[in-house]
């Protein structure tokens, strides 16, 4: 059974027994503050397990693209050098909230597994909670009863709170949970050791393929378990490990699953991949290793982009290009990989996966860009960092030592991105090692800088008794009213306070709310919670696992009281000009520059709105030109703004465009700007008519990634106030020339007089500089076989200066000049030596500056023969000469 044909038949076989398909949510995460990624198939259930979200379906089945590299959940290290751990893998997955138990969960998965599968009974395990007296939770006697009628006891083995007691997080929902095992060990080995001995002992050939996890408690904020309400059914397979087992693999990258991707790995090497010959030959192994890496990354990292995520510096965006850097790396390191080819693994991967996730086809041109750019950037890095760690190795040699210090190595990795174990790779060519202690030293403590500046506490929700009276979906989602009024009556249905970065604000979840929580590009509504005691100013409103979150810096007195919820006005007007503007602009850009040009993120506030989309070019002046005229005039035509509710399905009728990497309900919001010009998918706020916007004004374009070009703009009053700030810096040029009838022909003739002058102060610098080089070669010094000049100068051009000593060092063998200069009245140090004299003698020009730079307060460095330093303390300048004549 091929892998297609393995993940529909778990989909058919719970289609069977009365469950919704329903397709895998984005891997990337939006508007769960406490994901970056999708680490779970239960991760984009969040909200109905916390009961924070009605329940459509009480049976779900999905296959989710899942991401594990970071936090808690992080097996980055282990992926390719074992065979089994994946960073973005496929969770096959089961649901019942509020439905079905374990009698159920558990005989189907049996029967899916041994009939429908065929899975060998002989060879599978399963474990149960054996409980825990510290938690005071009892053995999972209902589960264990459930498995004897059709596992041998014997086959059934107790699992600790460890294994078998499944939690979200530091707090939630959670409950013990029945694990499935597999023994995929030849008969002569699992004759001569029981399988029972083996699970959950990393041993490769007996693995974990199927987790149902029972869903009975809550974890509070204190630590402790509260009874759920309802009991669920959270179940997970592993896809690669289950087509594995099906196709009777040793290794998860013998399957279909990625035997393509690893054959065109192969091709671009002319490596072989021969997991056989990983025990005999150790370079056979480290070429496995690295071509399992690769494998594996490809797929987390077109995934992220197709999603709508893309390599970074920070957050999530930092993640993936670590992942991708990552294997970059390995392919550089063992397969000898000089130059890009991560991007030209993407079409195998699109043909291969494709059918069951189309997003890879579509975004197919996009993702290869983005990946061939970053590559492109990554081996640039990788060639300054190389030439610095050479660099780095030569003067710990001529130090005499025979360890490079941690901080350097941090400072590699750090500044360029430079992987440790190459550090340590190249050190090892000069006969030196590394201070791996101290660099973990610095490591970690710059995680300790970022953990503490991203900690978070926070308490448990408060319930305002006198105010729950509710049915149990009002209970769980706000009413939001904000299309259409902004202020209204509302109660506080429940609170906590949250302690960030050393200060404390409060979540406040109402009723019924005006205030839009952050959501699709445009910022949270800002506003006021009031009656005649009191008010309170609410700072934002965000989304959170479906909840709208009000913020605020101060609980009201009365917490039961009613108020009045009113939103910033003048805000919320100014946002809704821009992101109707947005929407315009979405429009003009596809048809100036295509249909290719597709969302790829935004920000809307009441400032300015930023848009993110896919183009591969720069946009031409005349292209701007075009757009902006297009956008006006969609504004002077004041066309109404429809806005609709329909089933996704009669969406997409319609033509509305969806974007990439959203989740999107059964029934949507359609957003209509004339029917023929633009029809989106949109939960935002918008003018009812697009008179109300104003002006468009196009204020700067450019790249923010492969593929990816970003546009930002200003609307209405902002627009306004551009040009009044463009008419006033006019007139004050006007003012500035003596009001000349043409400004652009007084300004190029004040350039051109200026560029004059230049090149005749250029020549004095030149005939200045050629006399101090003749002053500098009368005063050299013999010191043994080295050329010395240490001298002062006063002269205003620090690019002379520099051109003076090449020509010394051009025309005086085995020169070693220092020279102290005043340069427009600020001290400067430079230092030039002869490469014979680097070389023979080990002088390098960057140490040098360094030391003298403290004479001046300053700081500077450079290359081995060429060196320069600033700094604030001029009377240093002598004390730094003398320093320097000591020091040859």
């Amino acid at each position: 059974m091929d892998s297609n044909k393995v993940r529909q038949t778990f989909l058919d076989f719970f289609k069977s027994k009365g469950h919704h398909i329903v397709p895998s949510a984005p891997m990337v995460v939006k508007g769960d503050p406490t994901l970056m990624f999708n680490n779970s198939g239960m991760a984009p259930f969040k909200d109905i397990f916390l009961g924070n979200s009605p329940i459509k379906y009480p049976r779900i089945a999905d296959t989710q693209k899942c991401l594990r590299v970071s936090g808690k959940h992080n097996d980055l290290e282990e992926v390719g050098v074992d065979t089994y751990h994946h960073t973005m893998f496929e969770m096959l997955g089961n649901w019942s909230f509020g439905d079905y138990f374990k009698k159920d969960a558990i005989s189907w998965a049996w029967e899916l597994l041994t009939e429908v599968y065929k899975i060998d009974k002989d060879r599978l395990y399963v474990t149960v909670f054996e409980g825990s007296k510290e938690e005071g939770l009892a053995f999972d006697q209902e589960a264990y009863d459930t498995w004897k009628q059709f596992v041998n006891a014997d086959r059934i083995l107790n699992g600790n709170k460890k294994d078998n007691f499944w939690e979200m997080g530091d707090m939630g929902p959670c409950g013990p949970c029945s694990e499935i095992h597999y023994d995929g060990r030849s008969d002569v080995e699992r004759s001569k050791i029981t399988g029972a001995s083996l699970v959950n002992n990393d041993d490769p050939q007996v693995i974990e393929i199927w987790n149902n996890v029972f869903m009975e408690f809550e974890r509070k904020a204190d630590g402790s378990l509260i009874k759920l309400p309802k009991q669920h059914v959270d179940t997970g397979m592993g896809f690669e490990r289950l087509v594995r087992v099906l196709q009777g693999k040793q290794s998860n990258y013998d399957s279909d699953v990625f035997t393509p991707l690893i054959h065109k790995i192969e091709e671009l090497s002319g490596l072989r991949y021969k997991p056989e010959e990983e025990d005999k030959h150790k370079k056979q192994l480290l070429i496995n290793i690295a071509m399992r890496v690769i494998a594996d990354h490809i797929r987390t990292i077109s995934f992220s982009i197709a999603d709508g995520q893309l390599p970074g510096n920070t957050g999530a965006g930092y993640v993936i290009r670590r992942i991708l850097r990552r294997a970059i790396r390995y392919g550089y390191q063992t397969l000898n990989l000089k130059e890009p080819f991560m991007y030209r693994i993407v079409p195998t991967l699109a043909h291969q996966m494709g059918t069951a996730f189309p997003e890879l086809h579509s975004q197919k041109i996009l993702i290869e860009k983005v990946i061939k750019e970053e590559e492109i950037s990554f081996y640039k890095t990788l060639d300054v960092g190389l030439k610095r760690i050479d660099q780095v190795c030569i003067d710990t040699t001529a130090a005499n030592k025979q360890v490079i210090d941690g901080k350097i190595v941090f400072e590699l990795y750090d500044t360029f991105g430079f992987p440790v174990d190459l550090t340590s790779l190249i050190a090892r060519g000069y006969n030196l090692s590394i201070d791996e202690k101290e660099f973990d030293h610095y490591l970690n403590e710059q995680k300790n800088r970022s953990r503490a500046a991203t900690t978070i506490d926070t308490d448990d929700w408060m319930y305002v008794e006198e105010n729950r009276g509710l049915t149990e979906s009002q209970e769980k989602e706000t009413e939001f009213i904000g299309y259409s009024d902004l202020e209204c009556e509302a109660v506080i249905i429940r609170y906590r306070k949250v302690k960030a970065k050393n200060k404390e604000h409060y979540h406040l979840v109402l009723n019924k709310t005006p205030f839009y929580s952050e959501s699709g590009g445009q910022v949270g509504d800002t506003g006021v919670l009031a009656n005649v005691n009191e008010s309170v100013f609410i700072t934002d409103t965000k989304k959170e696992n479906g909840v709208i979150i009000h913020y605020c810096d101060k609980l009201p007195i009365k917490l039961n009281a009613t108020f009045n919820a009113k939103v910033n006005t003048e805000k919320r007007l100014y946002t809704s000009n821009n992101h109707s503007a947005t929407h315009l602009l979405h429009a003009a850009l596809r048809n100036v520059l295509g249909t290719h040009v597709e969302q790829k993120g935004s920000l809307v506030n009441d400032e300015h709105l930023r848009f993110d989309f896919s183009h591969f070019s720069k946009i031409s002046d005349e292209e701007i030109n075009q757009i902006e005229k297009m956008v006006n005039t969609k504004i002077r035509e004041n066309i109404t703004c429809k806005t609709e509710l329909m089933p996704i399905e009669d969406a997409k009728k319609t033509g509305a465009m969806a974007l990439f990497g959203e989740k999107y309900g059964d029934v949507v919001r359609v957003v209509t700007i004339d029917k023929n010009y633009s029809v989106e998918l949109c939960g935002g706020t918008h003018v009812s008519a697009t008179g109300q916007i104003g002006y468009f004004k196009l204020t700067s374009e450019g790249a923010v990634a492969a593929g990816i070009r970003r546009i930002e703009a200003i609307t209405s009053i902002k627009a306004e106030e551009f040009f009044d700030n463009q008419t006033k810096l006019i007139e004050e040029i006007k003012v500035l020339l003596k009001n000349p009838r043409d400004i652009s022909k007084g300004l190029t003739s004040l350039i051109e007089e200026n560029n004059t002058l230049q090149k005749s102060l250029q020549s004095l610098y030149k005939e200045k500089a050629a006399g101090i080089k003749k002053d500098l070669i009368a005063k050299i010094e013999k010191k043994g076989d080295v050329n010395f000049i240490t001298h002062f100068i006063q002269f205003d051009s620090g690019e002379e200066i520099k051109n003076l000593l090449f020509e010394l060092r051009n025309e005086v063998p085995n020169l070693f000049c220092v020279l102290a200069a005043e340069v427009n009245g600020k001290p400067s140090i430079s230092v030039i030596i002869n490469d014979t004299l680097v070389k023979e003698k080990g002088f390098n020009a960057g140490n040098i500056v360094r030391d003298l730079a403290k004479e001046i307060n300053g700081g500077g460095g450079g290359q081995p023969f060429y060196a320069q330093a600033g700094g604030s303390k001029p009377e240093g300048l002598k004390s730094a000469l003398d320093k320097a004549a000591n020091l040859i």
